[in-house]
């Protein structure tokens, strides 16, 4: 017994300069002026390392804070448990993505170009491994941490559905198209852009496909959606 309290009062001992080597370095960041969000980001670069390698019950706090070269005490002055972490990494990559995405508000030329265009953008970025890594590692978590499912879902997903149906109702003002429901047909788009390329590499069956073939499949897409919604 004696020895199991030595044992914890070393862990407790070791957690409390963690903490406080954690809120120090907070501290300076502040007074020096240097943004705490800098930090962050190195925390959110390990962190994406570990979880991608290692998926989320594997991956430790002691992993991530090596992998970030920053205490553990220091990762808990930023995010407050694992899922938070893990969480806050994912609307950050959502939100780059996101930043991607911008590609929707400067396409000009008729439909029939821009579609597959747009289509191909979307799906090179979908089928990158380390989002096909990211998806089934949230997937894993989410029925136990229904809100990391819930955030990856509508900041990205939802997201773009939302981003490519507003294209939708710009080209269909034109008279290009004719949609009743955008975000339907966008969400539909999306489906039928994804073939069975993103499943196949979700379940590992083939590794990403070249960009020819995911062209061949975004034009077919295109032209089944064009064949429901284009101008007649």
């Amino acid at each position: 017994m004696i020895f199991d309290r030595t044992m914890m009062a070393g862990q407790d001992s070791r957690g409390l300069e963690e903490s406080q080597t954690g809120l120090a370095e907070h501290q300076a960041a502040s007074e020096s002026g240097q943004p705490d969000s800098a930090k962050a980001r190195q925390i959110l670069d390990g962190a994406r390392k570990v979880f991608l390698a290692q998926g989320f019950d594997a991956a430790s706090m002691n992993d991530i804070a090596r992998e970030a070269g920053v205490s553990k005490g220091t990762i808990y002055a930023h995010f407050n448990s694992k899922d938070a972490l893990f969480a806050a990494l994912i609307r950050e990559d959502k939100r780059q993505q996101a930043e991607q995405l911008s590609i929707y508000d400067d396409l000009e030329g008729p439909i029939e170009t821009v579609l597959p265009r747009v289509g191909f953008a979307i799906m090179d970025l979908i089928l990158e491994p380390a989002h096909i890594a990211q998806t089934r590692t949230v997937a894993a978590v989410a029925p136990k941490f229904p809100e990391i499912g819930r955030a990856f879902y509508e900041s990205g997903p939802e997201y773009g559905h939302r981003r490519f149906a507003a294209f939708l109702e710009r080209r269909a003002a034109t008279g290009e198209l004719e949609i009743a429901d955008c975000h339907a047909a966008a969400e539909q788009f999306f489906n039928l852009a994804q073939g069975v390329l993103f499943k196949k590499m979700l379940f590992a069956a083939q590794p990403k496909p070249p960009r020819e073939q995911i062209q061949a499949t975004v034009d077919e897409a295109a032209r089944v959606f064009l064949k429901a919604y284009g101008r007649r």
